[in-house]
């Protein structure tokens, strides 16, 4: 199995968007920060479950219908890109 691996920039996302959330609504905030946990949890054992991304050599999973989590699959670890609303505009 791979190792999951956060970018920075993903890392800086996550916090932002949870933020943002959790000022307006906590316990949404607390759901979508499950959901993500739960999606980069099952990354390892299948990491081709989701859709291919808009950016080549990326994969996308939409881990609540508002939100996508971007990650690439290398060649010794799973690297995650982005997490970003759907509606932002990417790449």
């Amino acid at each position: 199995m791979l190792p999951v691996e956060w970018r920075p920039h993903a890392l800086n996302s996550l916090e932002n968007i949870a933020a943002y959330l959790n000022e307006r609504n906590p316990y949404a905030a607390e759901v979508l920060l499950y959901a993500i946990e739960q999606t980069v949890e099952a990354l390892p054992q299948h990491p081709y479950l989701y859709r291919h991304g808009r950016v080549l050599g990326t994969r996308e999973a939409v881990v609540h219908p508002n939100y996508l989590l971007v990650y690439r699959i290398a060649v010794d670890h799973i690297a995650i890109i982005d997490v970003l609303h759907a509606r932002r505009e990417y790449p």
